[in-house]
């Protein structure tokens, strides 16, 4: 069984962007990674699973995929098939994003079998924050050292895919905040508290000035908690 770790970044999203990925199969480490000028963050995710697949050798028919990314297990795991009997179709009528890509995938995996693990990001599992390290940096145009070699010559513990739940579930309450539909903003300006019923008002007010805050509440309750801390 080999093991992979794979992650994509974009900044602006689109925008310039990098893939990573780290595998390791018969006591060997290959680490993979590019950078794109325009791409997505989605897209990037998907390329990094793409290229692992595309360098494993025959003879490995099985791999473990260790990705933070929903839209690359959900498509690979449920949604590329009704695309496929849909002529590449997404339910609204649209032409699925990354066609090309999730087709060189469906080629891929007759020959591998995967088995994914959808992942939290950035929580300390350490390939996968080797690999987020691979994407970003490629992603800004910086030169990276891409190690291919022998497992013991190989300095990061990659065997070791625990991570800090504490950690996991603090960034998906922090995710789960974010979705939810603000009641307000609230800023603080030279020691001026306001509210502002959306975030371009709030934005307006504190964007580019020093020794601002501002936070986003999503109940009278929780307003009324923030103006008396900024206050």
């Amino acid at each position: 069984m080999s093991i992979a770790f794979t992650d994509g970044a974009a900044k602006g999203n689109p925008g310039p962007g990098g893939y990573g990925a780290v595998i390791y199969f018969d006591n060997k480490v290959v680490e993979l990674g590019e950078g794109k000028k325009l791409t997505t963050n989605n897209e990037m995710e998907l390329r990094a699973v793409v290229e692992v697949l595309k360098v494993l050798p025959a003879e490995q028919t099985k791999i473990e995929i260790y990705t933070d990314s929903k839209y690359v297990v959900d498509g690979a795991t449920g949604w590329i098939f009704g695309w496929m009997k849909n002529d590449w179709q997404t339910k609204a009528g649209g032409e699925v994003l990354h066609k090309e890509l999730w087709q060189e995938l469906i080629g891929l995996l007759k020959k591998v079998a995967v088995d994914w693990h959808k992942v939290p990001g950035h929580v300390g599992i350490v390939g996968n924050e080797r690999a987020d390290t691979i994407a970003s940096d490629f992603g800004e145009g910086k030169l990276v050292e891409l190690y291919t070699g022998s497992r013991d010559d190989y300095t990061l513990d990659i065997e070791n895919v625990s991570y800090d739940e504490e950690k996991a579930k603090a960034r998906s309450a922090a995710r789960k905040r974010q979705s939810q539909k603000a009641y307000s903003y609230v800023s603080a300006v030279d020691g001026v508290v306001q509210t502002h019923a959306t975030w371009a008002e709030c934005e307006a007010r504190v964007k580019g000035k020093k020794g601002v805050r501002f936070k986003k509440a999503i109940s009278k309750d929780e307003e009324t908690n923030i103006i008396a801390d900024f206050s």
